[in-house]
């Protein structure tokens, strides 16, 4: 189980990546359009200002059971420990135990 203080920090960054998206985005285009040296600085400015929580790479993915961030599995998110224990528990359709 994680930390409830770092689970804690990842949805208050959900929500600063959720507010921030347009601006982001926006700031984004217009640099890349623009030709004038001086407004192209003032722009990459501006979009320096943001928080820096707001960036969609600081998400982190983690487990909707444990909020554990490591070992996690994107198709189910789910922590490998927590994966491994409801397959066994036939929890997980489709999902079978290998054996060769």
């Amino acid at each position: 189980m994680a930390k409830k203080s770092m689970i804690q920090r990842e949805e208050k960054r959900k929500k600063l990546i959720q507010k921030y998206r347009e601006k982001r985005t926006k700031l984004k285009s217009l640099i890349k359009s623009i030709d004038n040296f001086e407004k192209h600085i003032e722009l990459q400015e501006n979009l320096q200002k943001l928080p820096r929580n707001s960036l969609r790479c600081r998400n982190r993915n983690r487990c909707w059971m444990t909020g554990r961030s490591r070992g996690f599995y994107r198709d189910f998110g789910l922590s490998r420990h927590v994966f491994r224990e409801m397959s066994h528990n036939c929890l997980l359709p489709g999902v079978r135990k290998s054996s060769w």
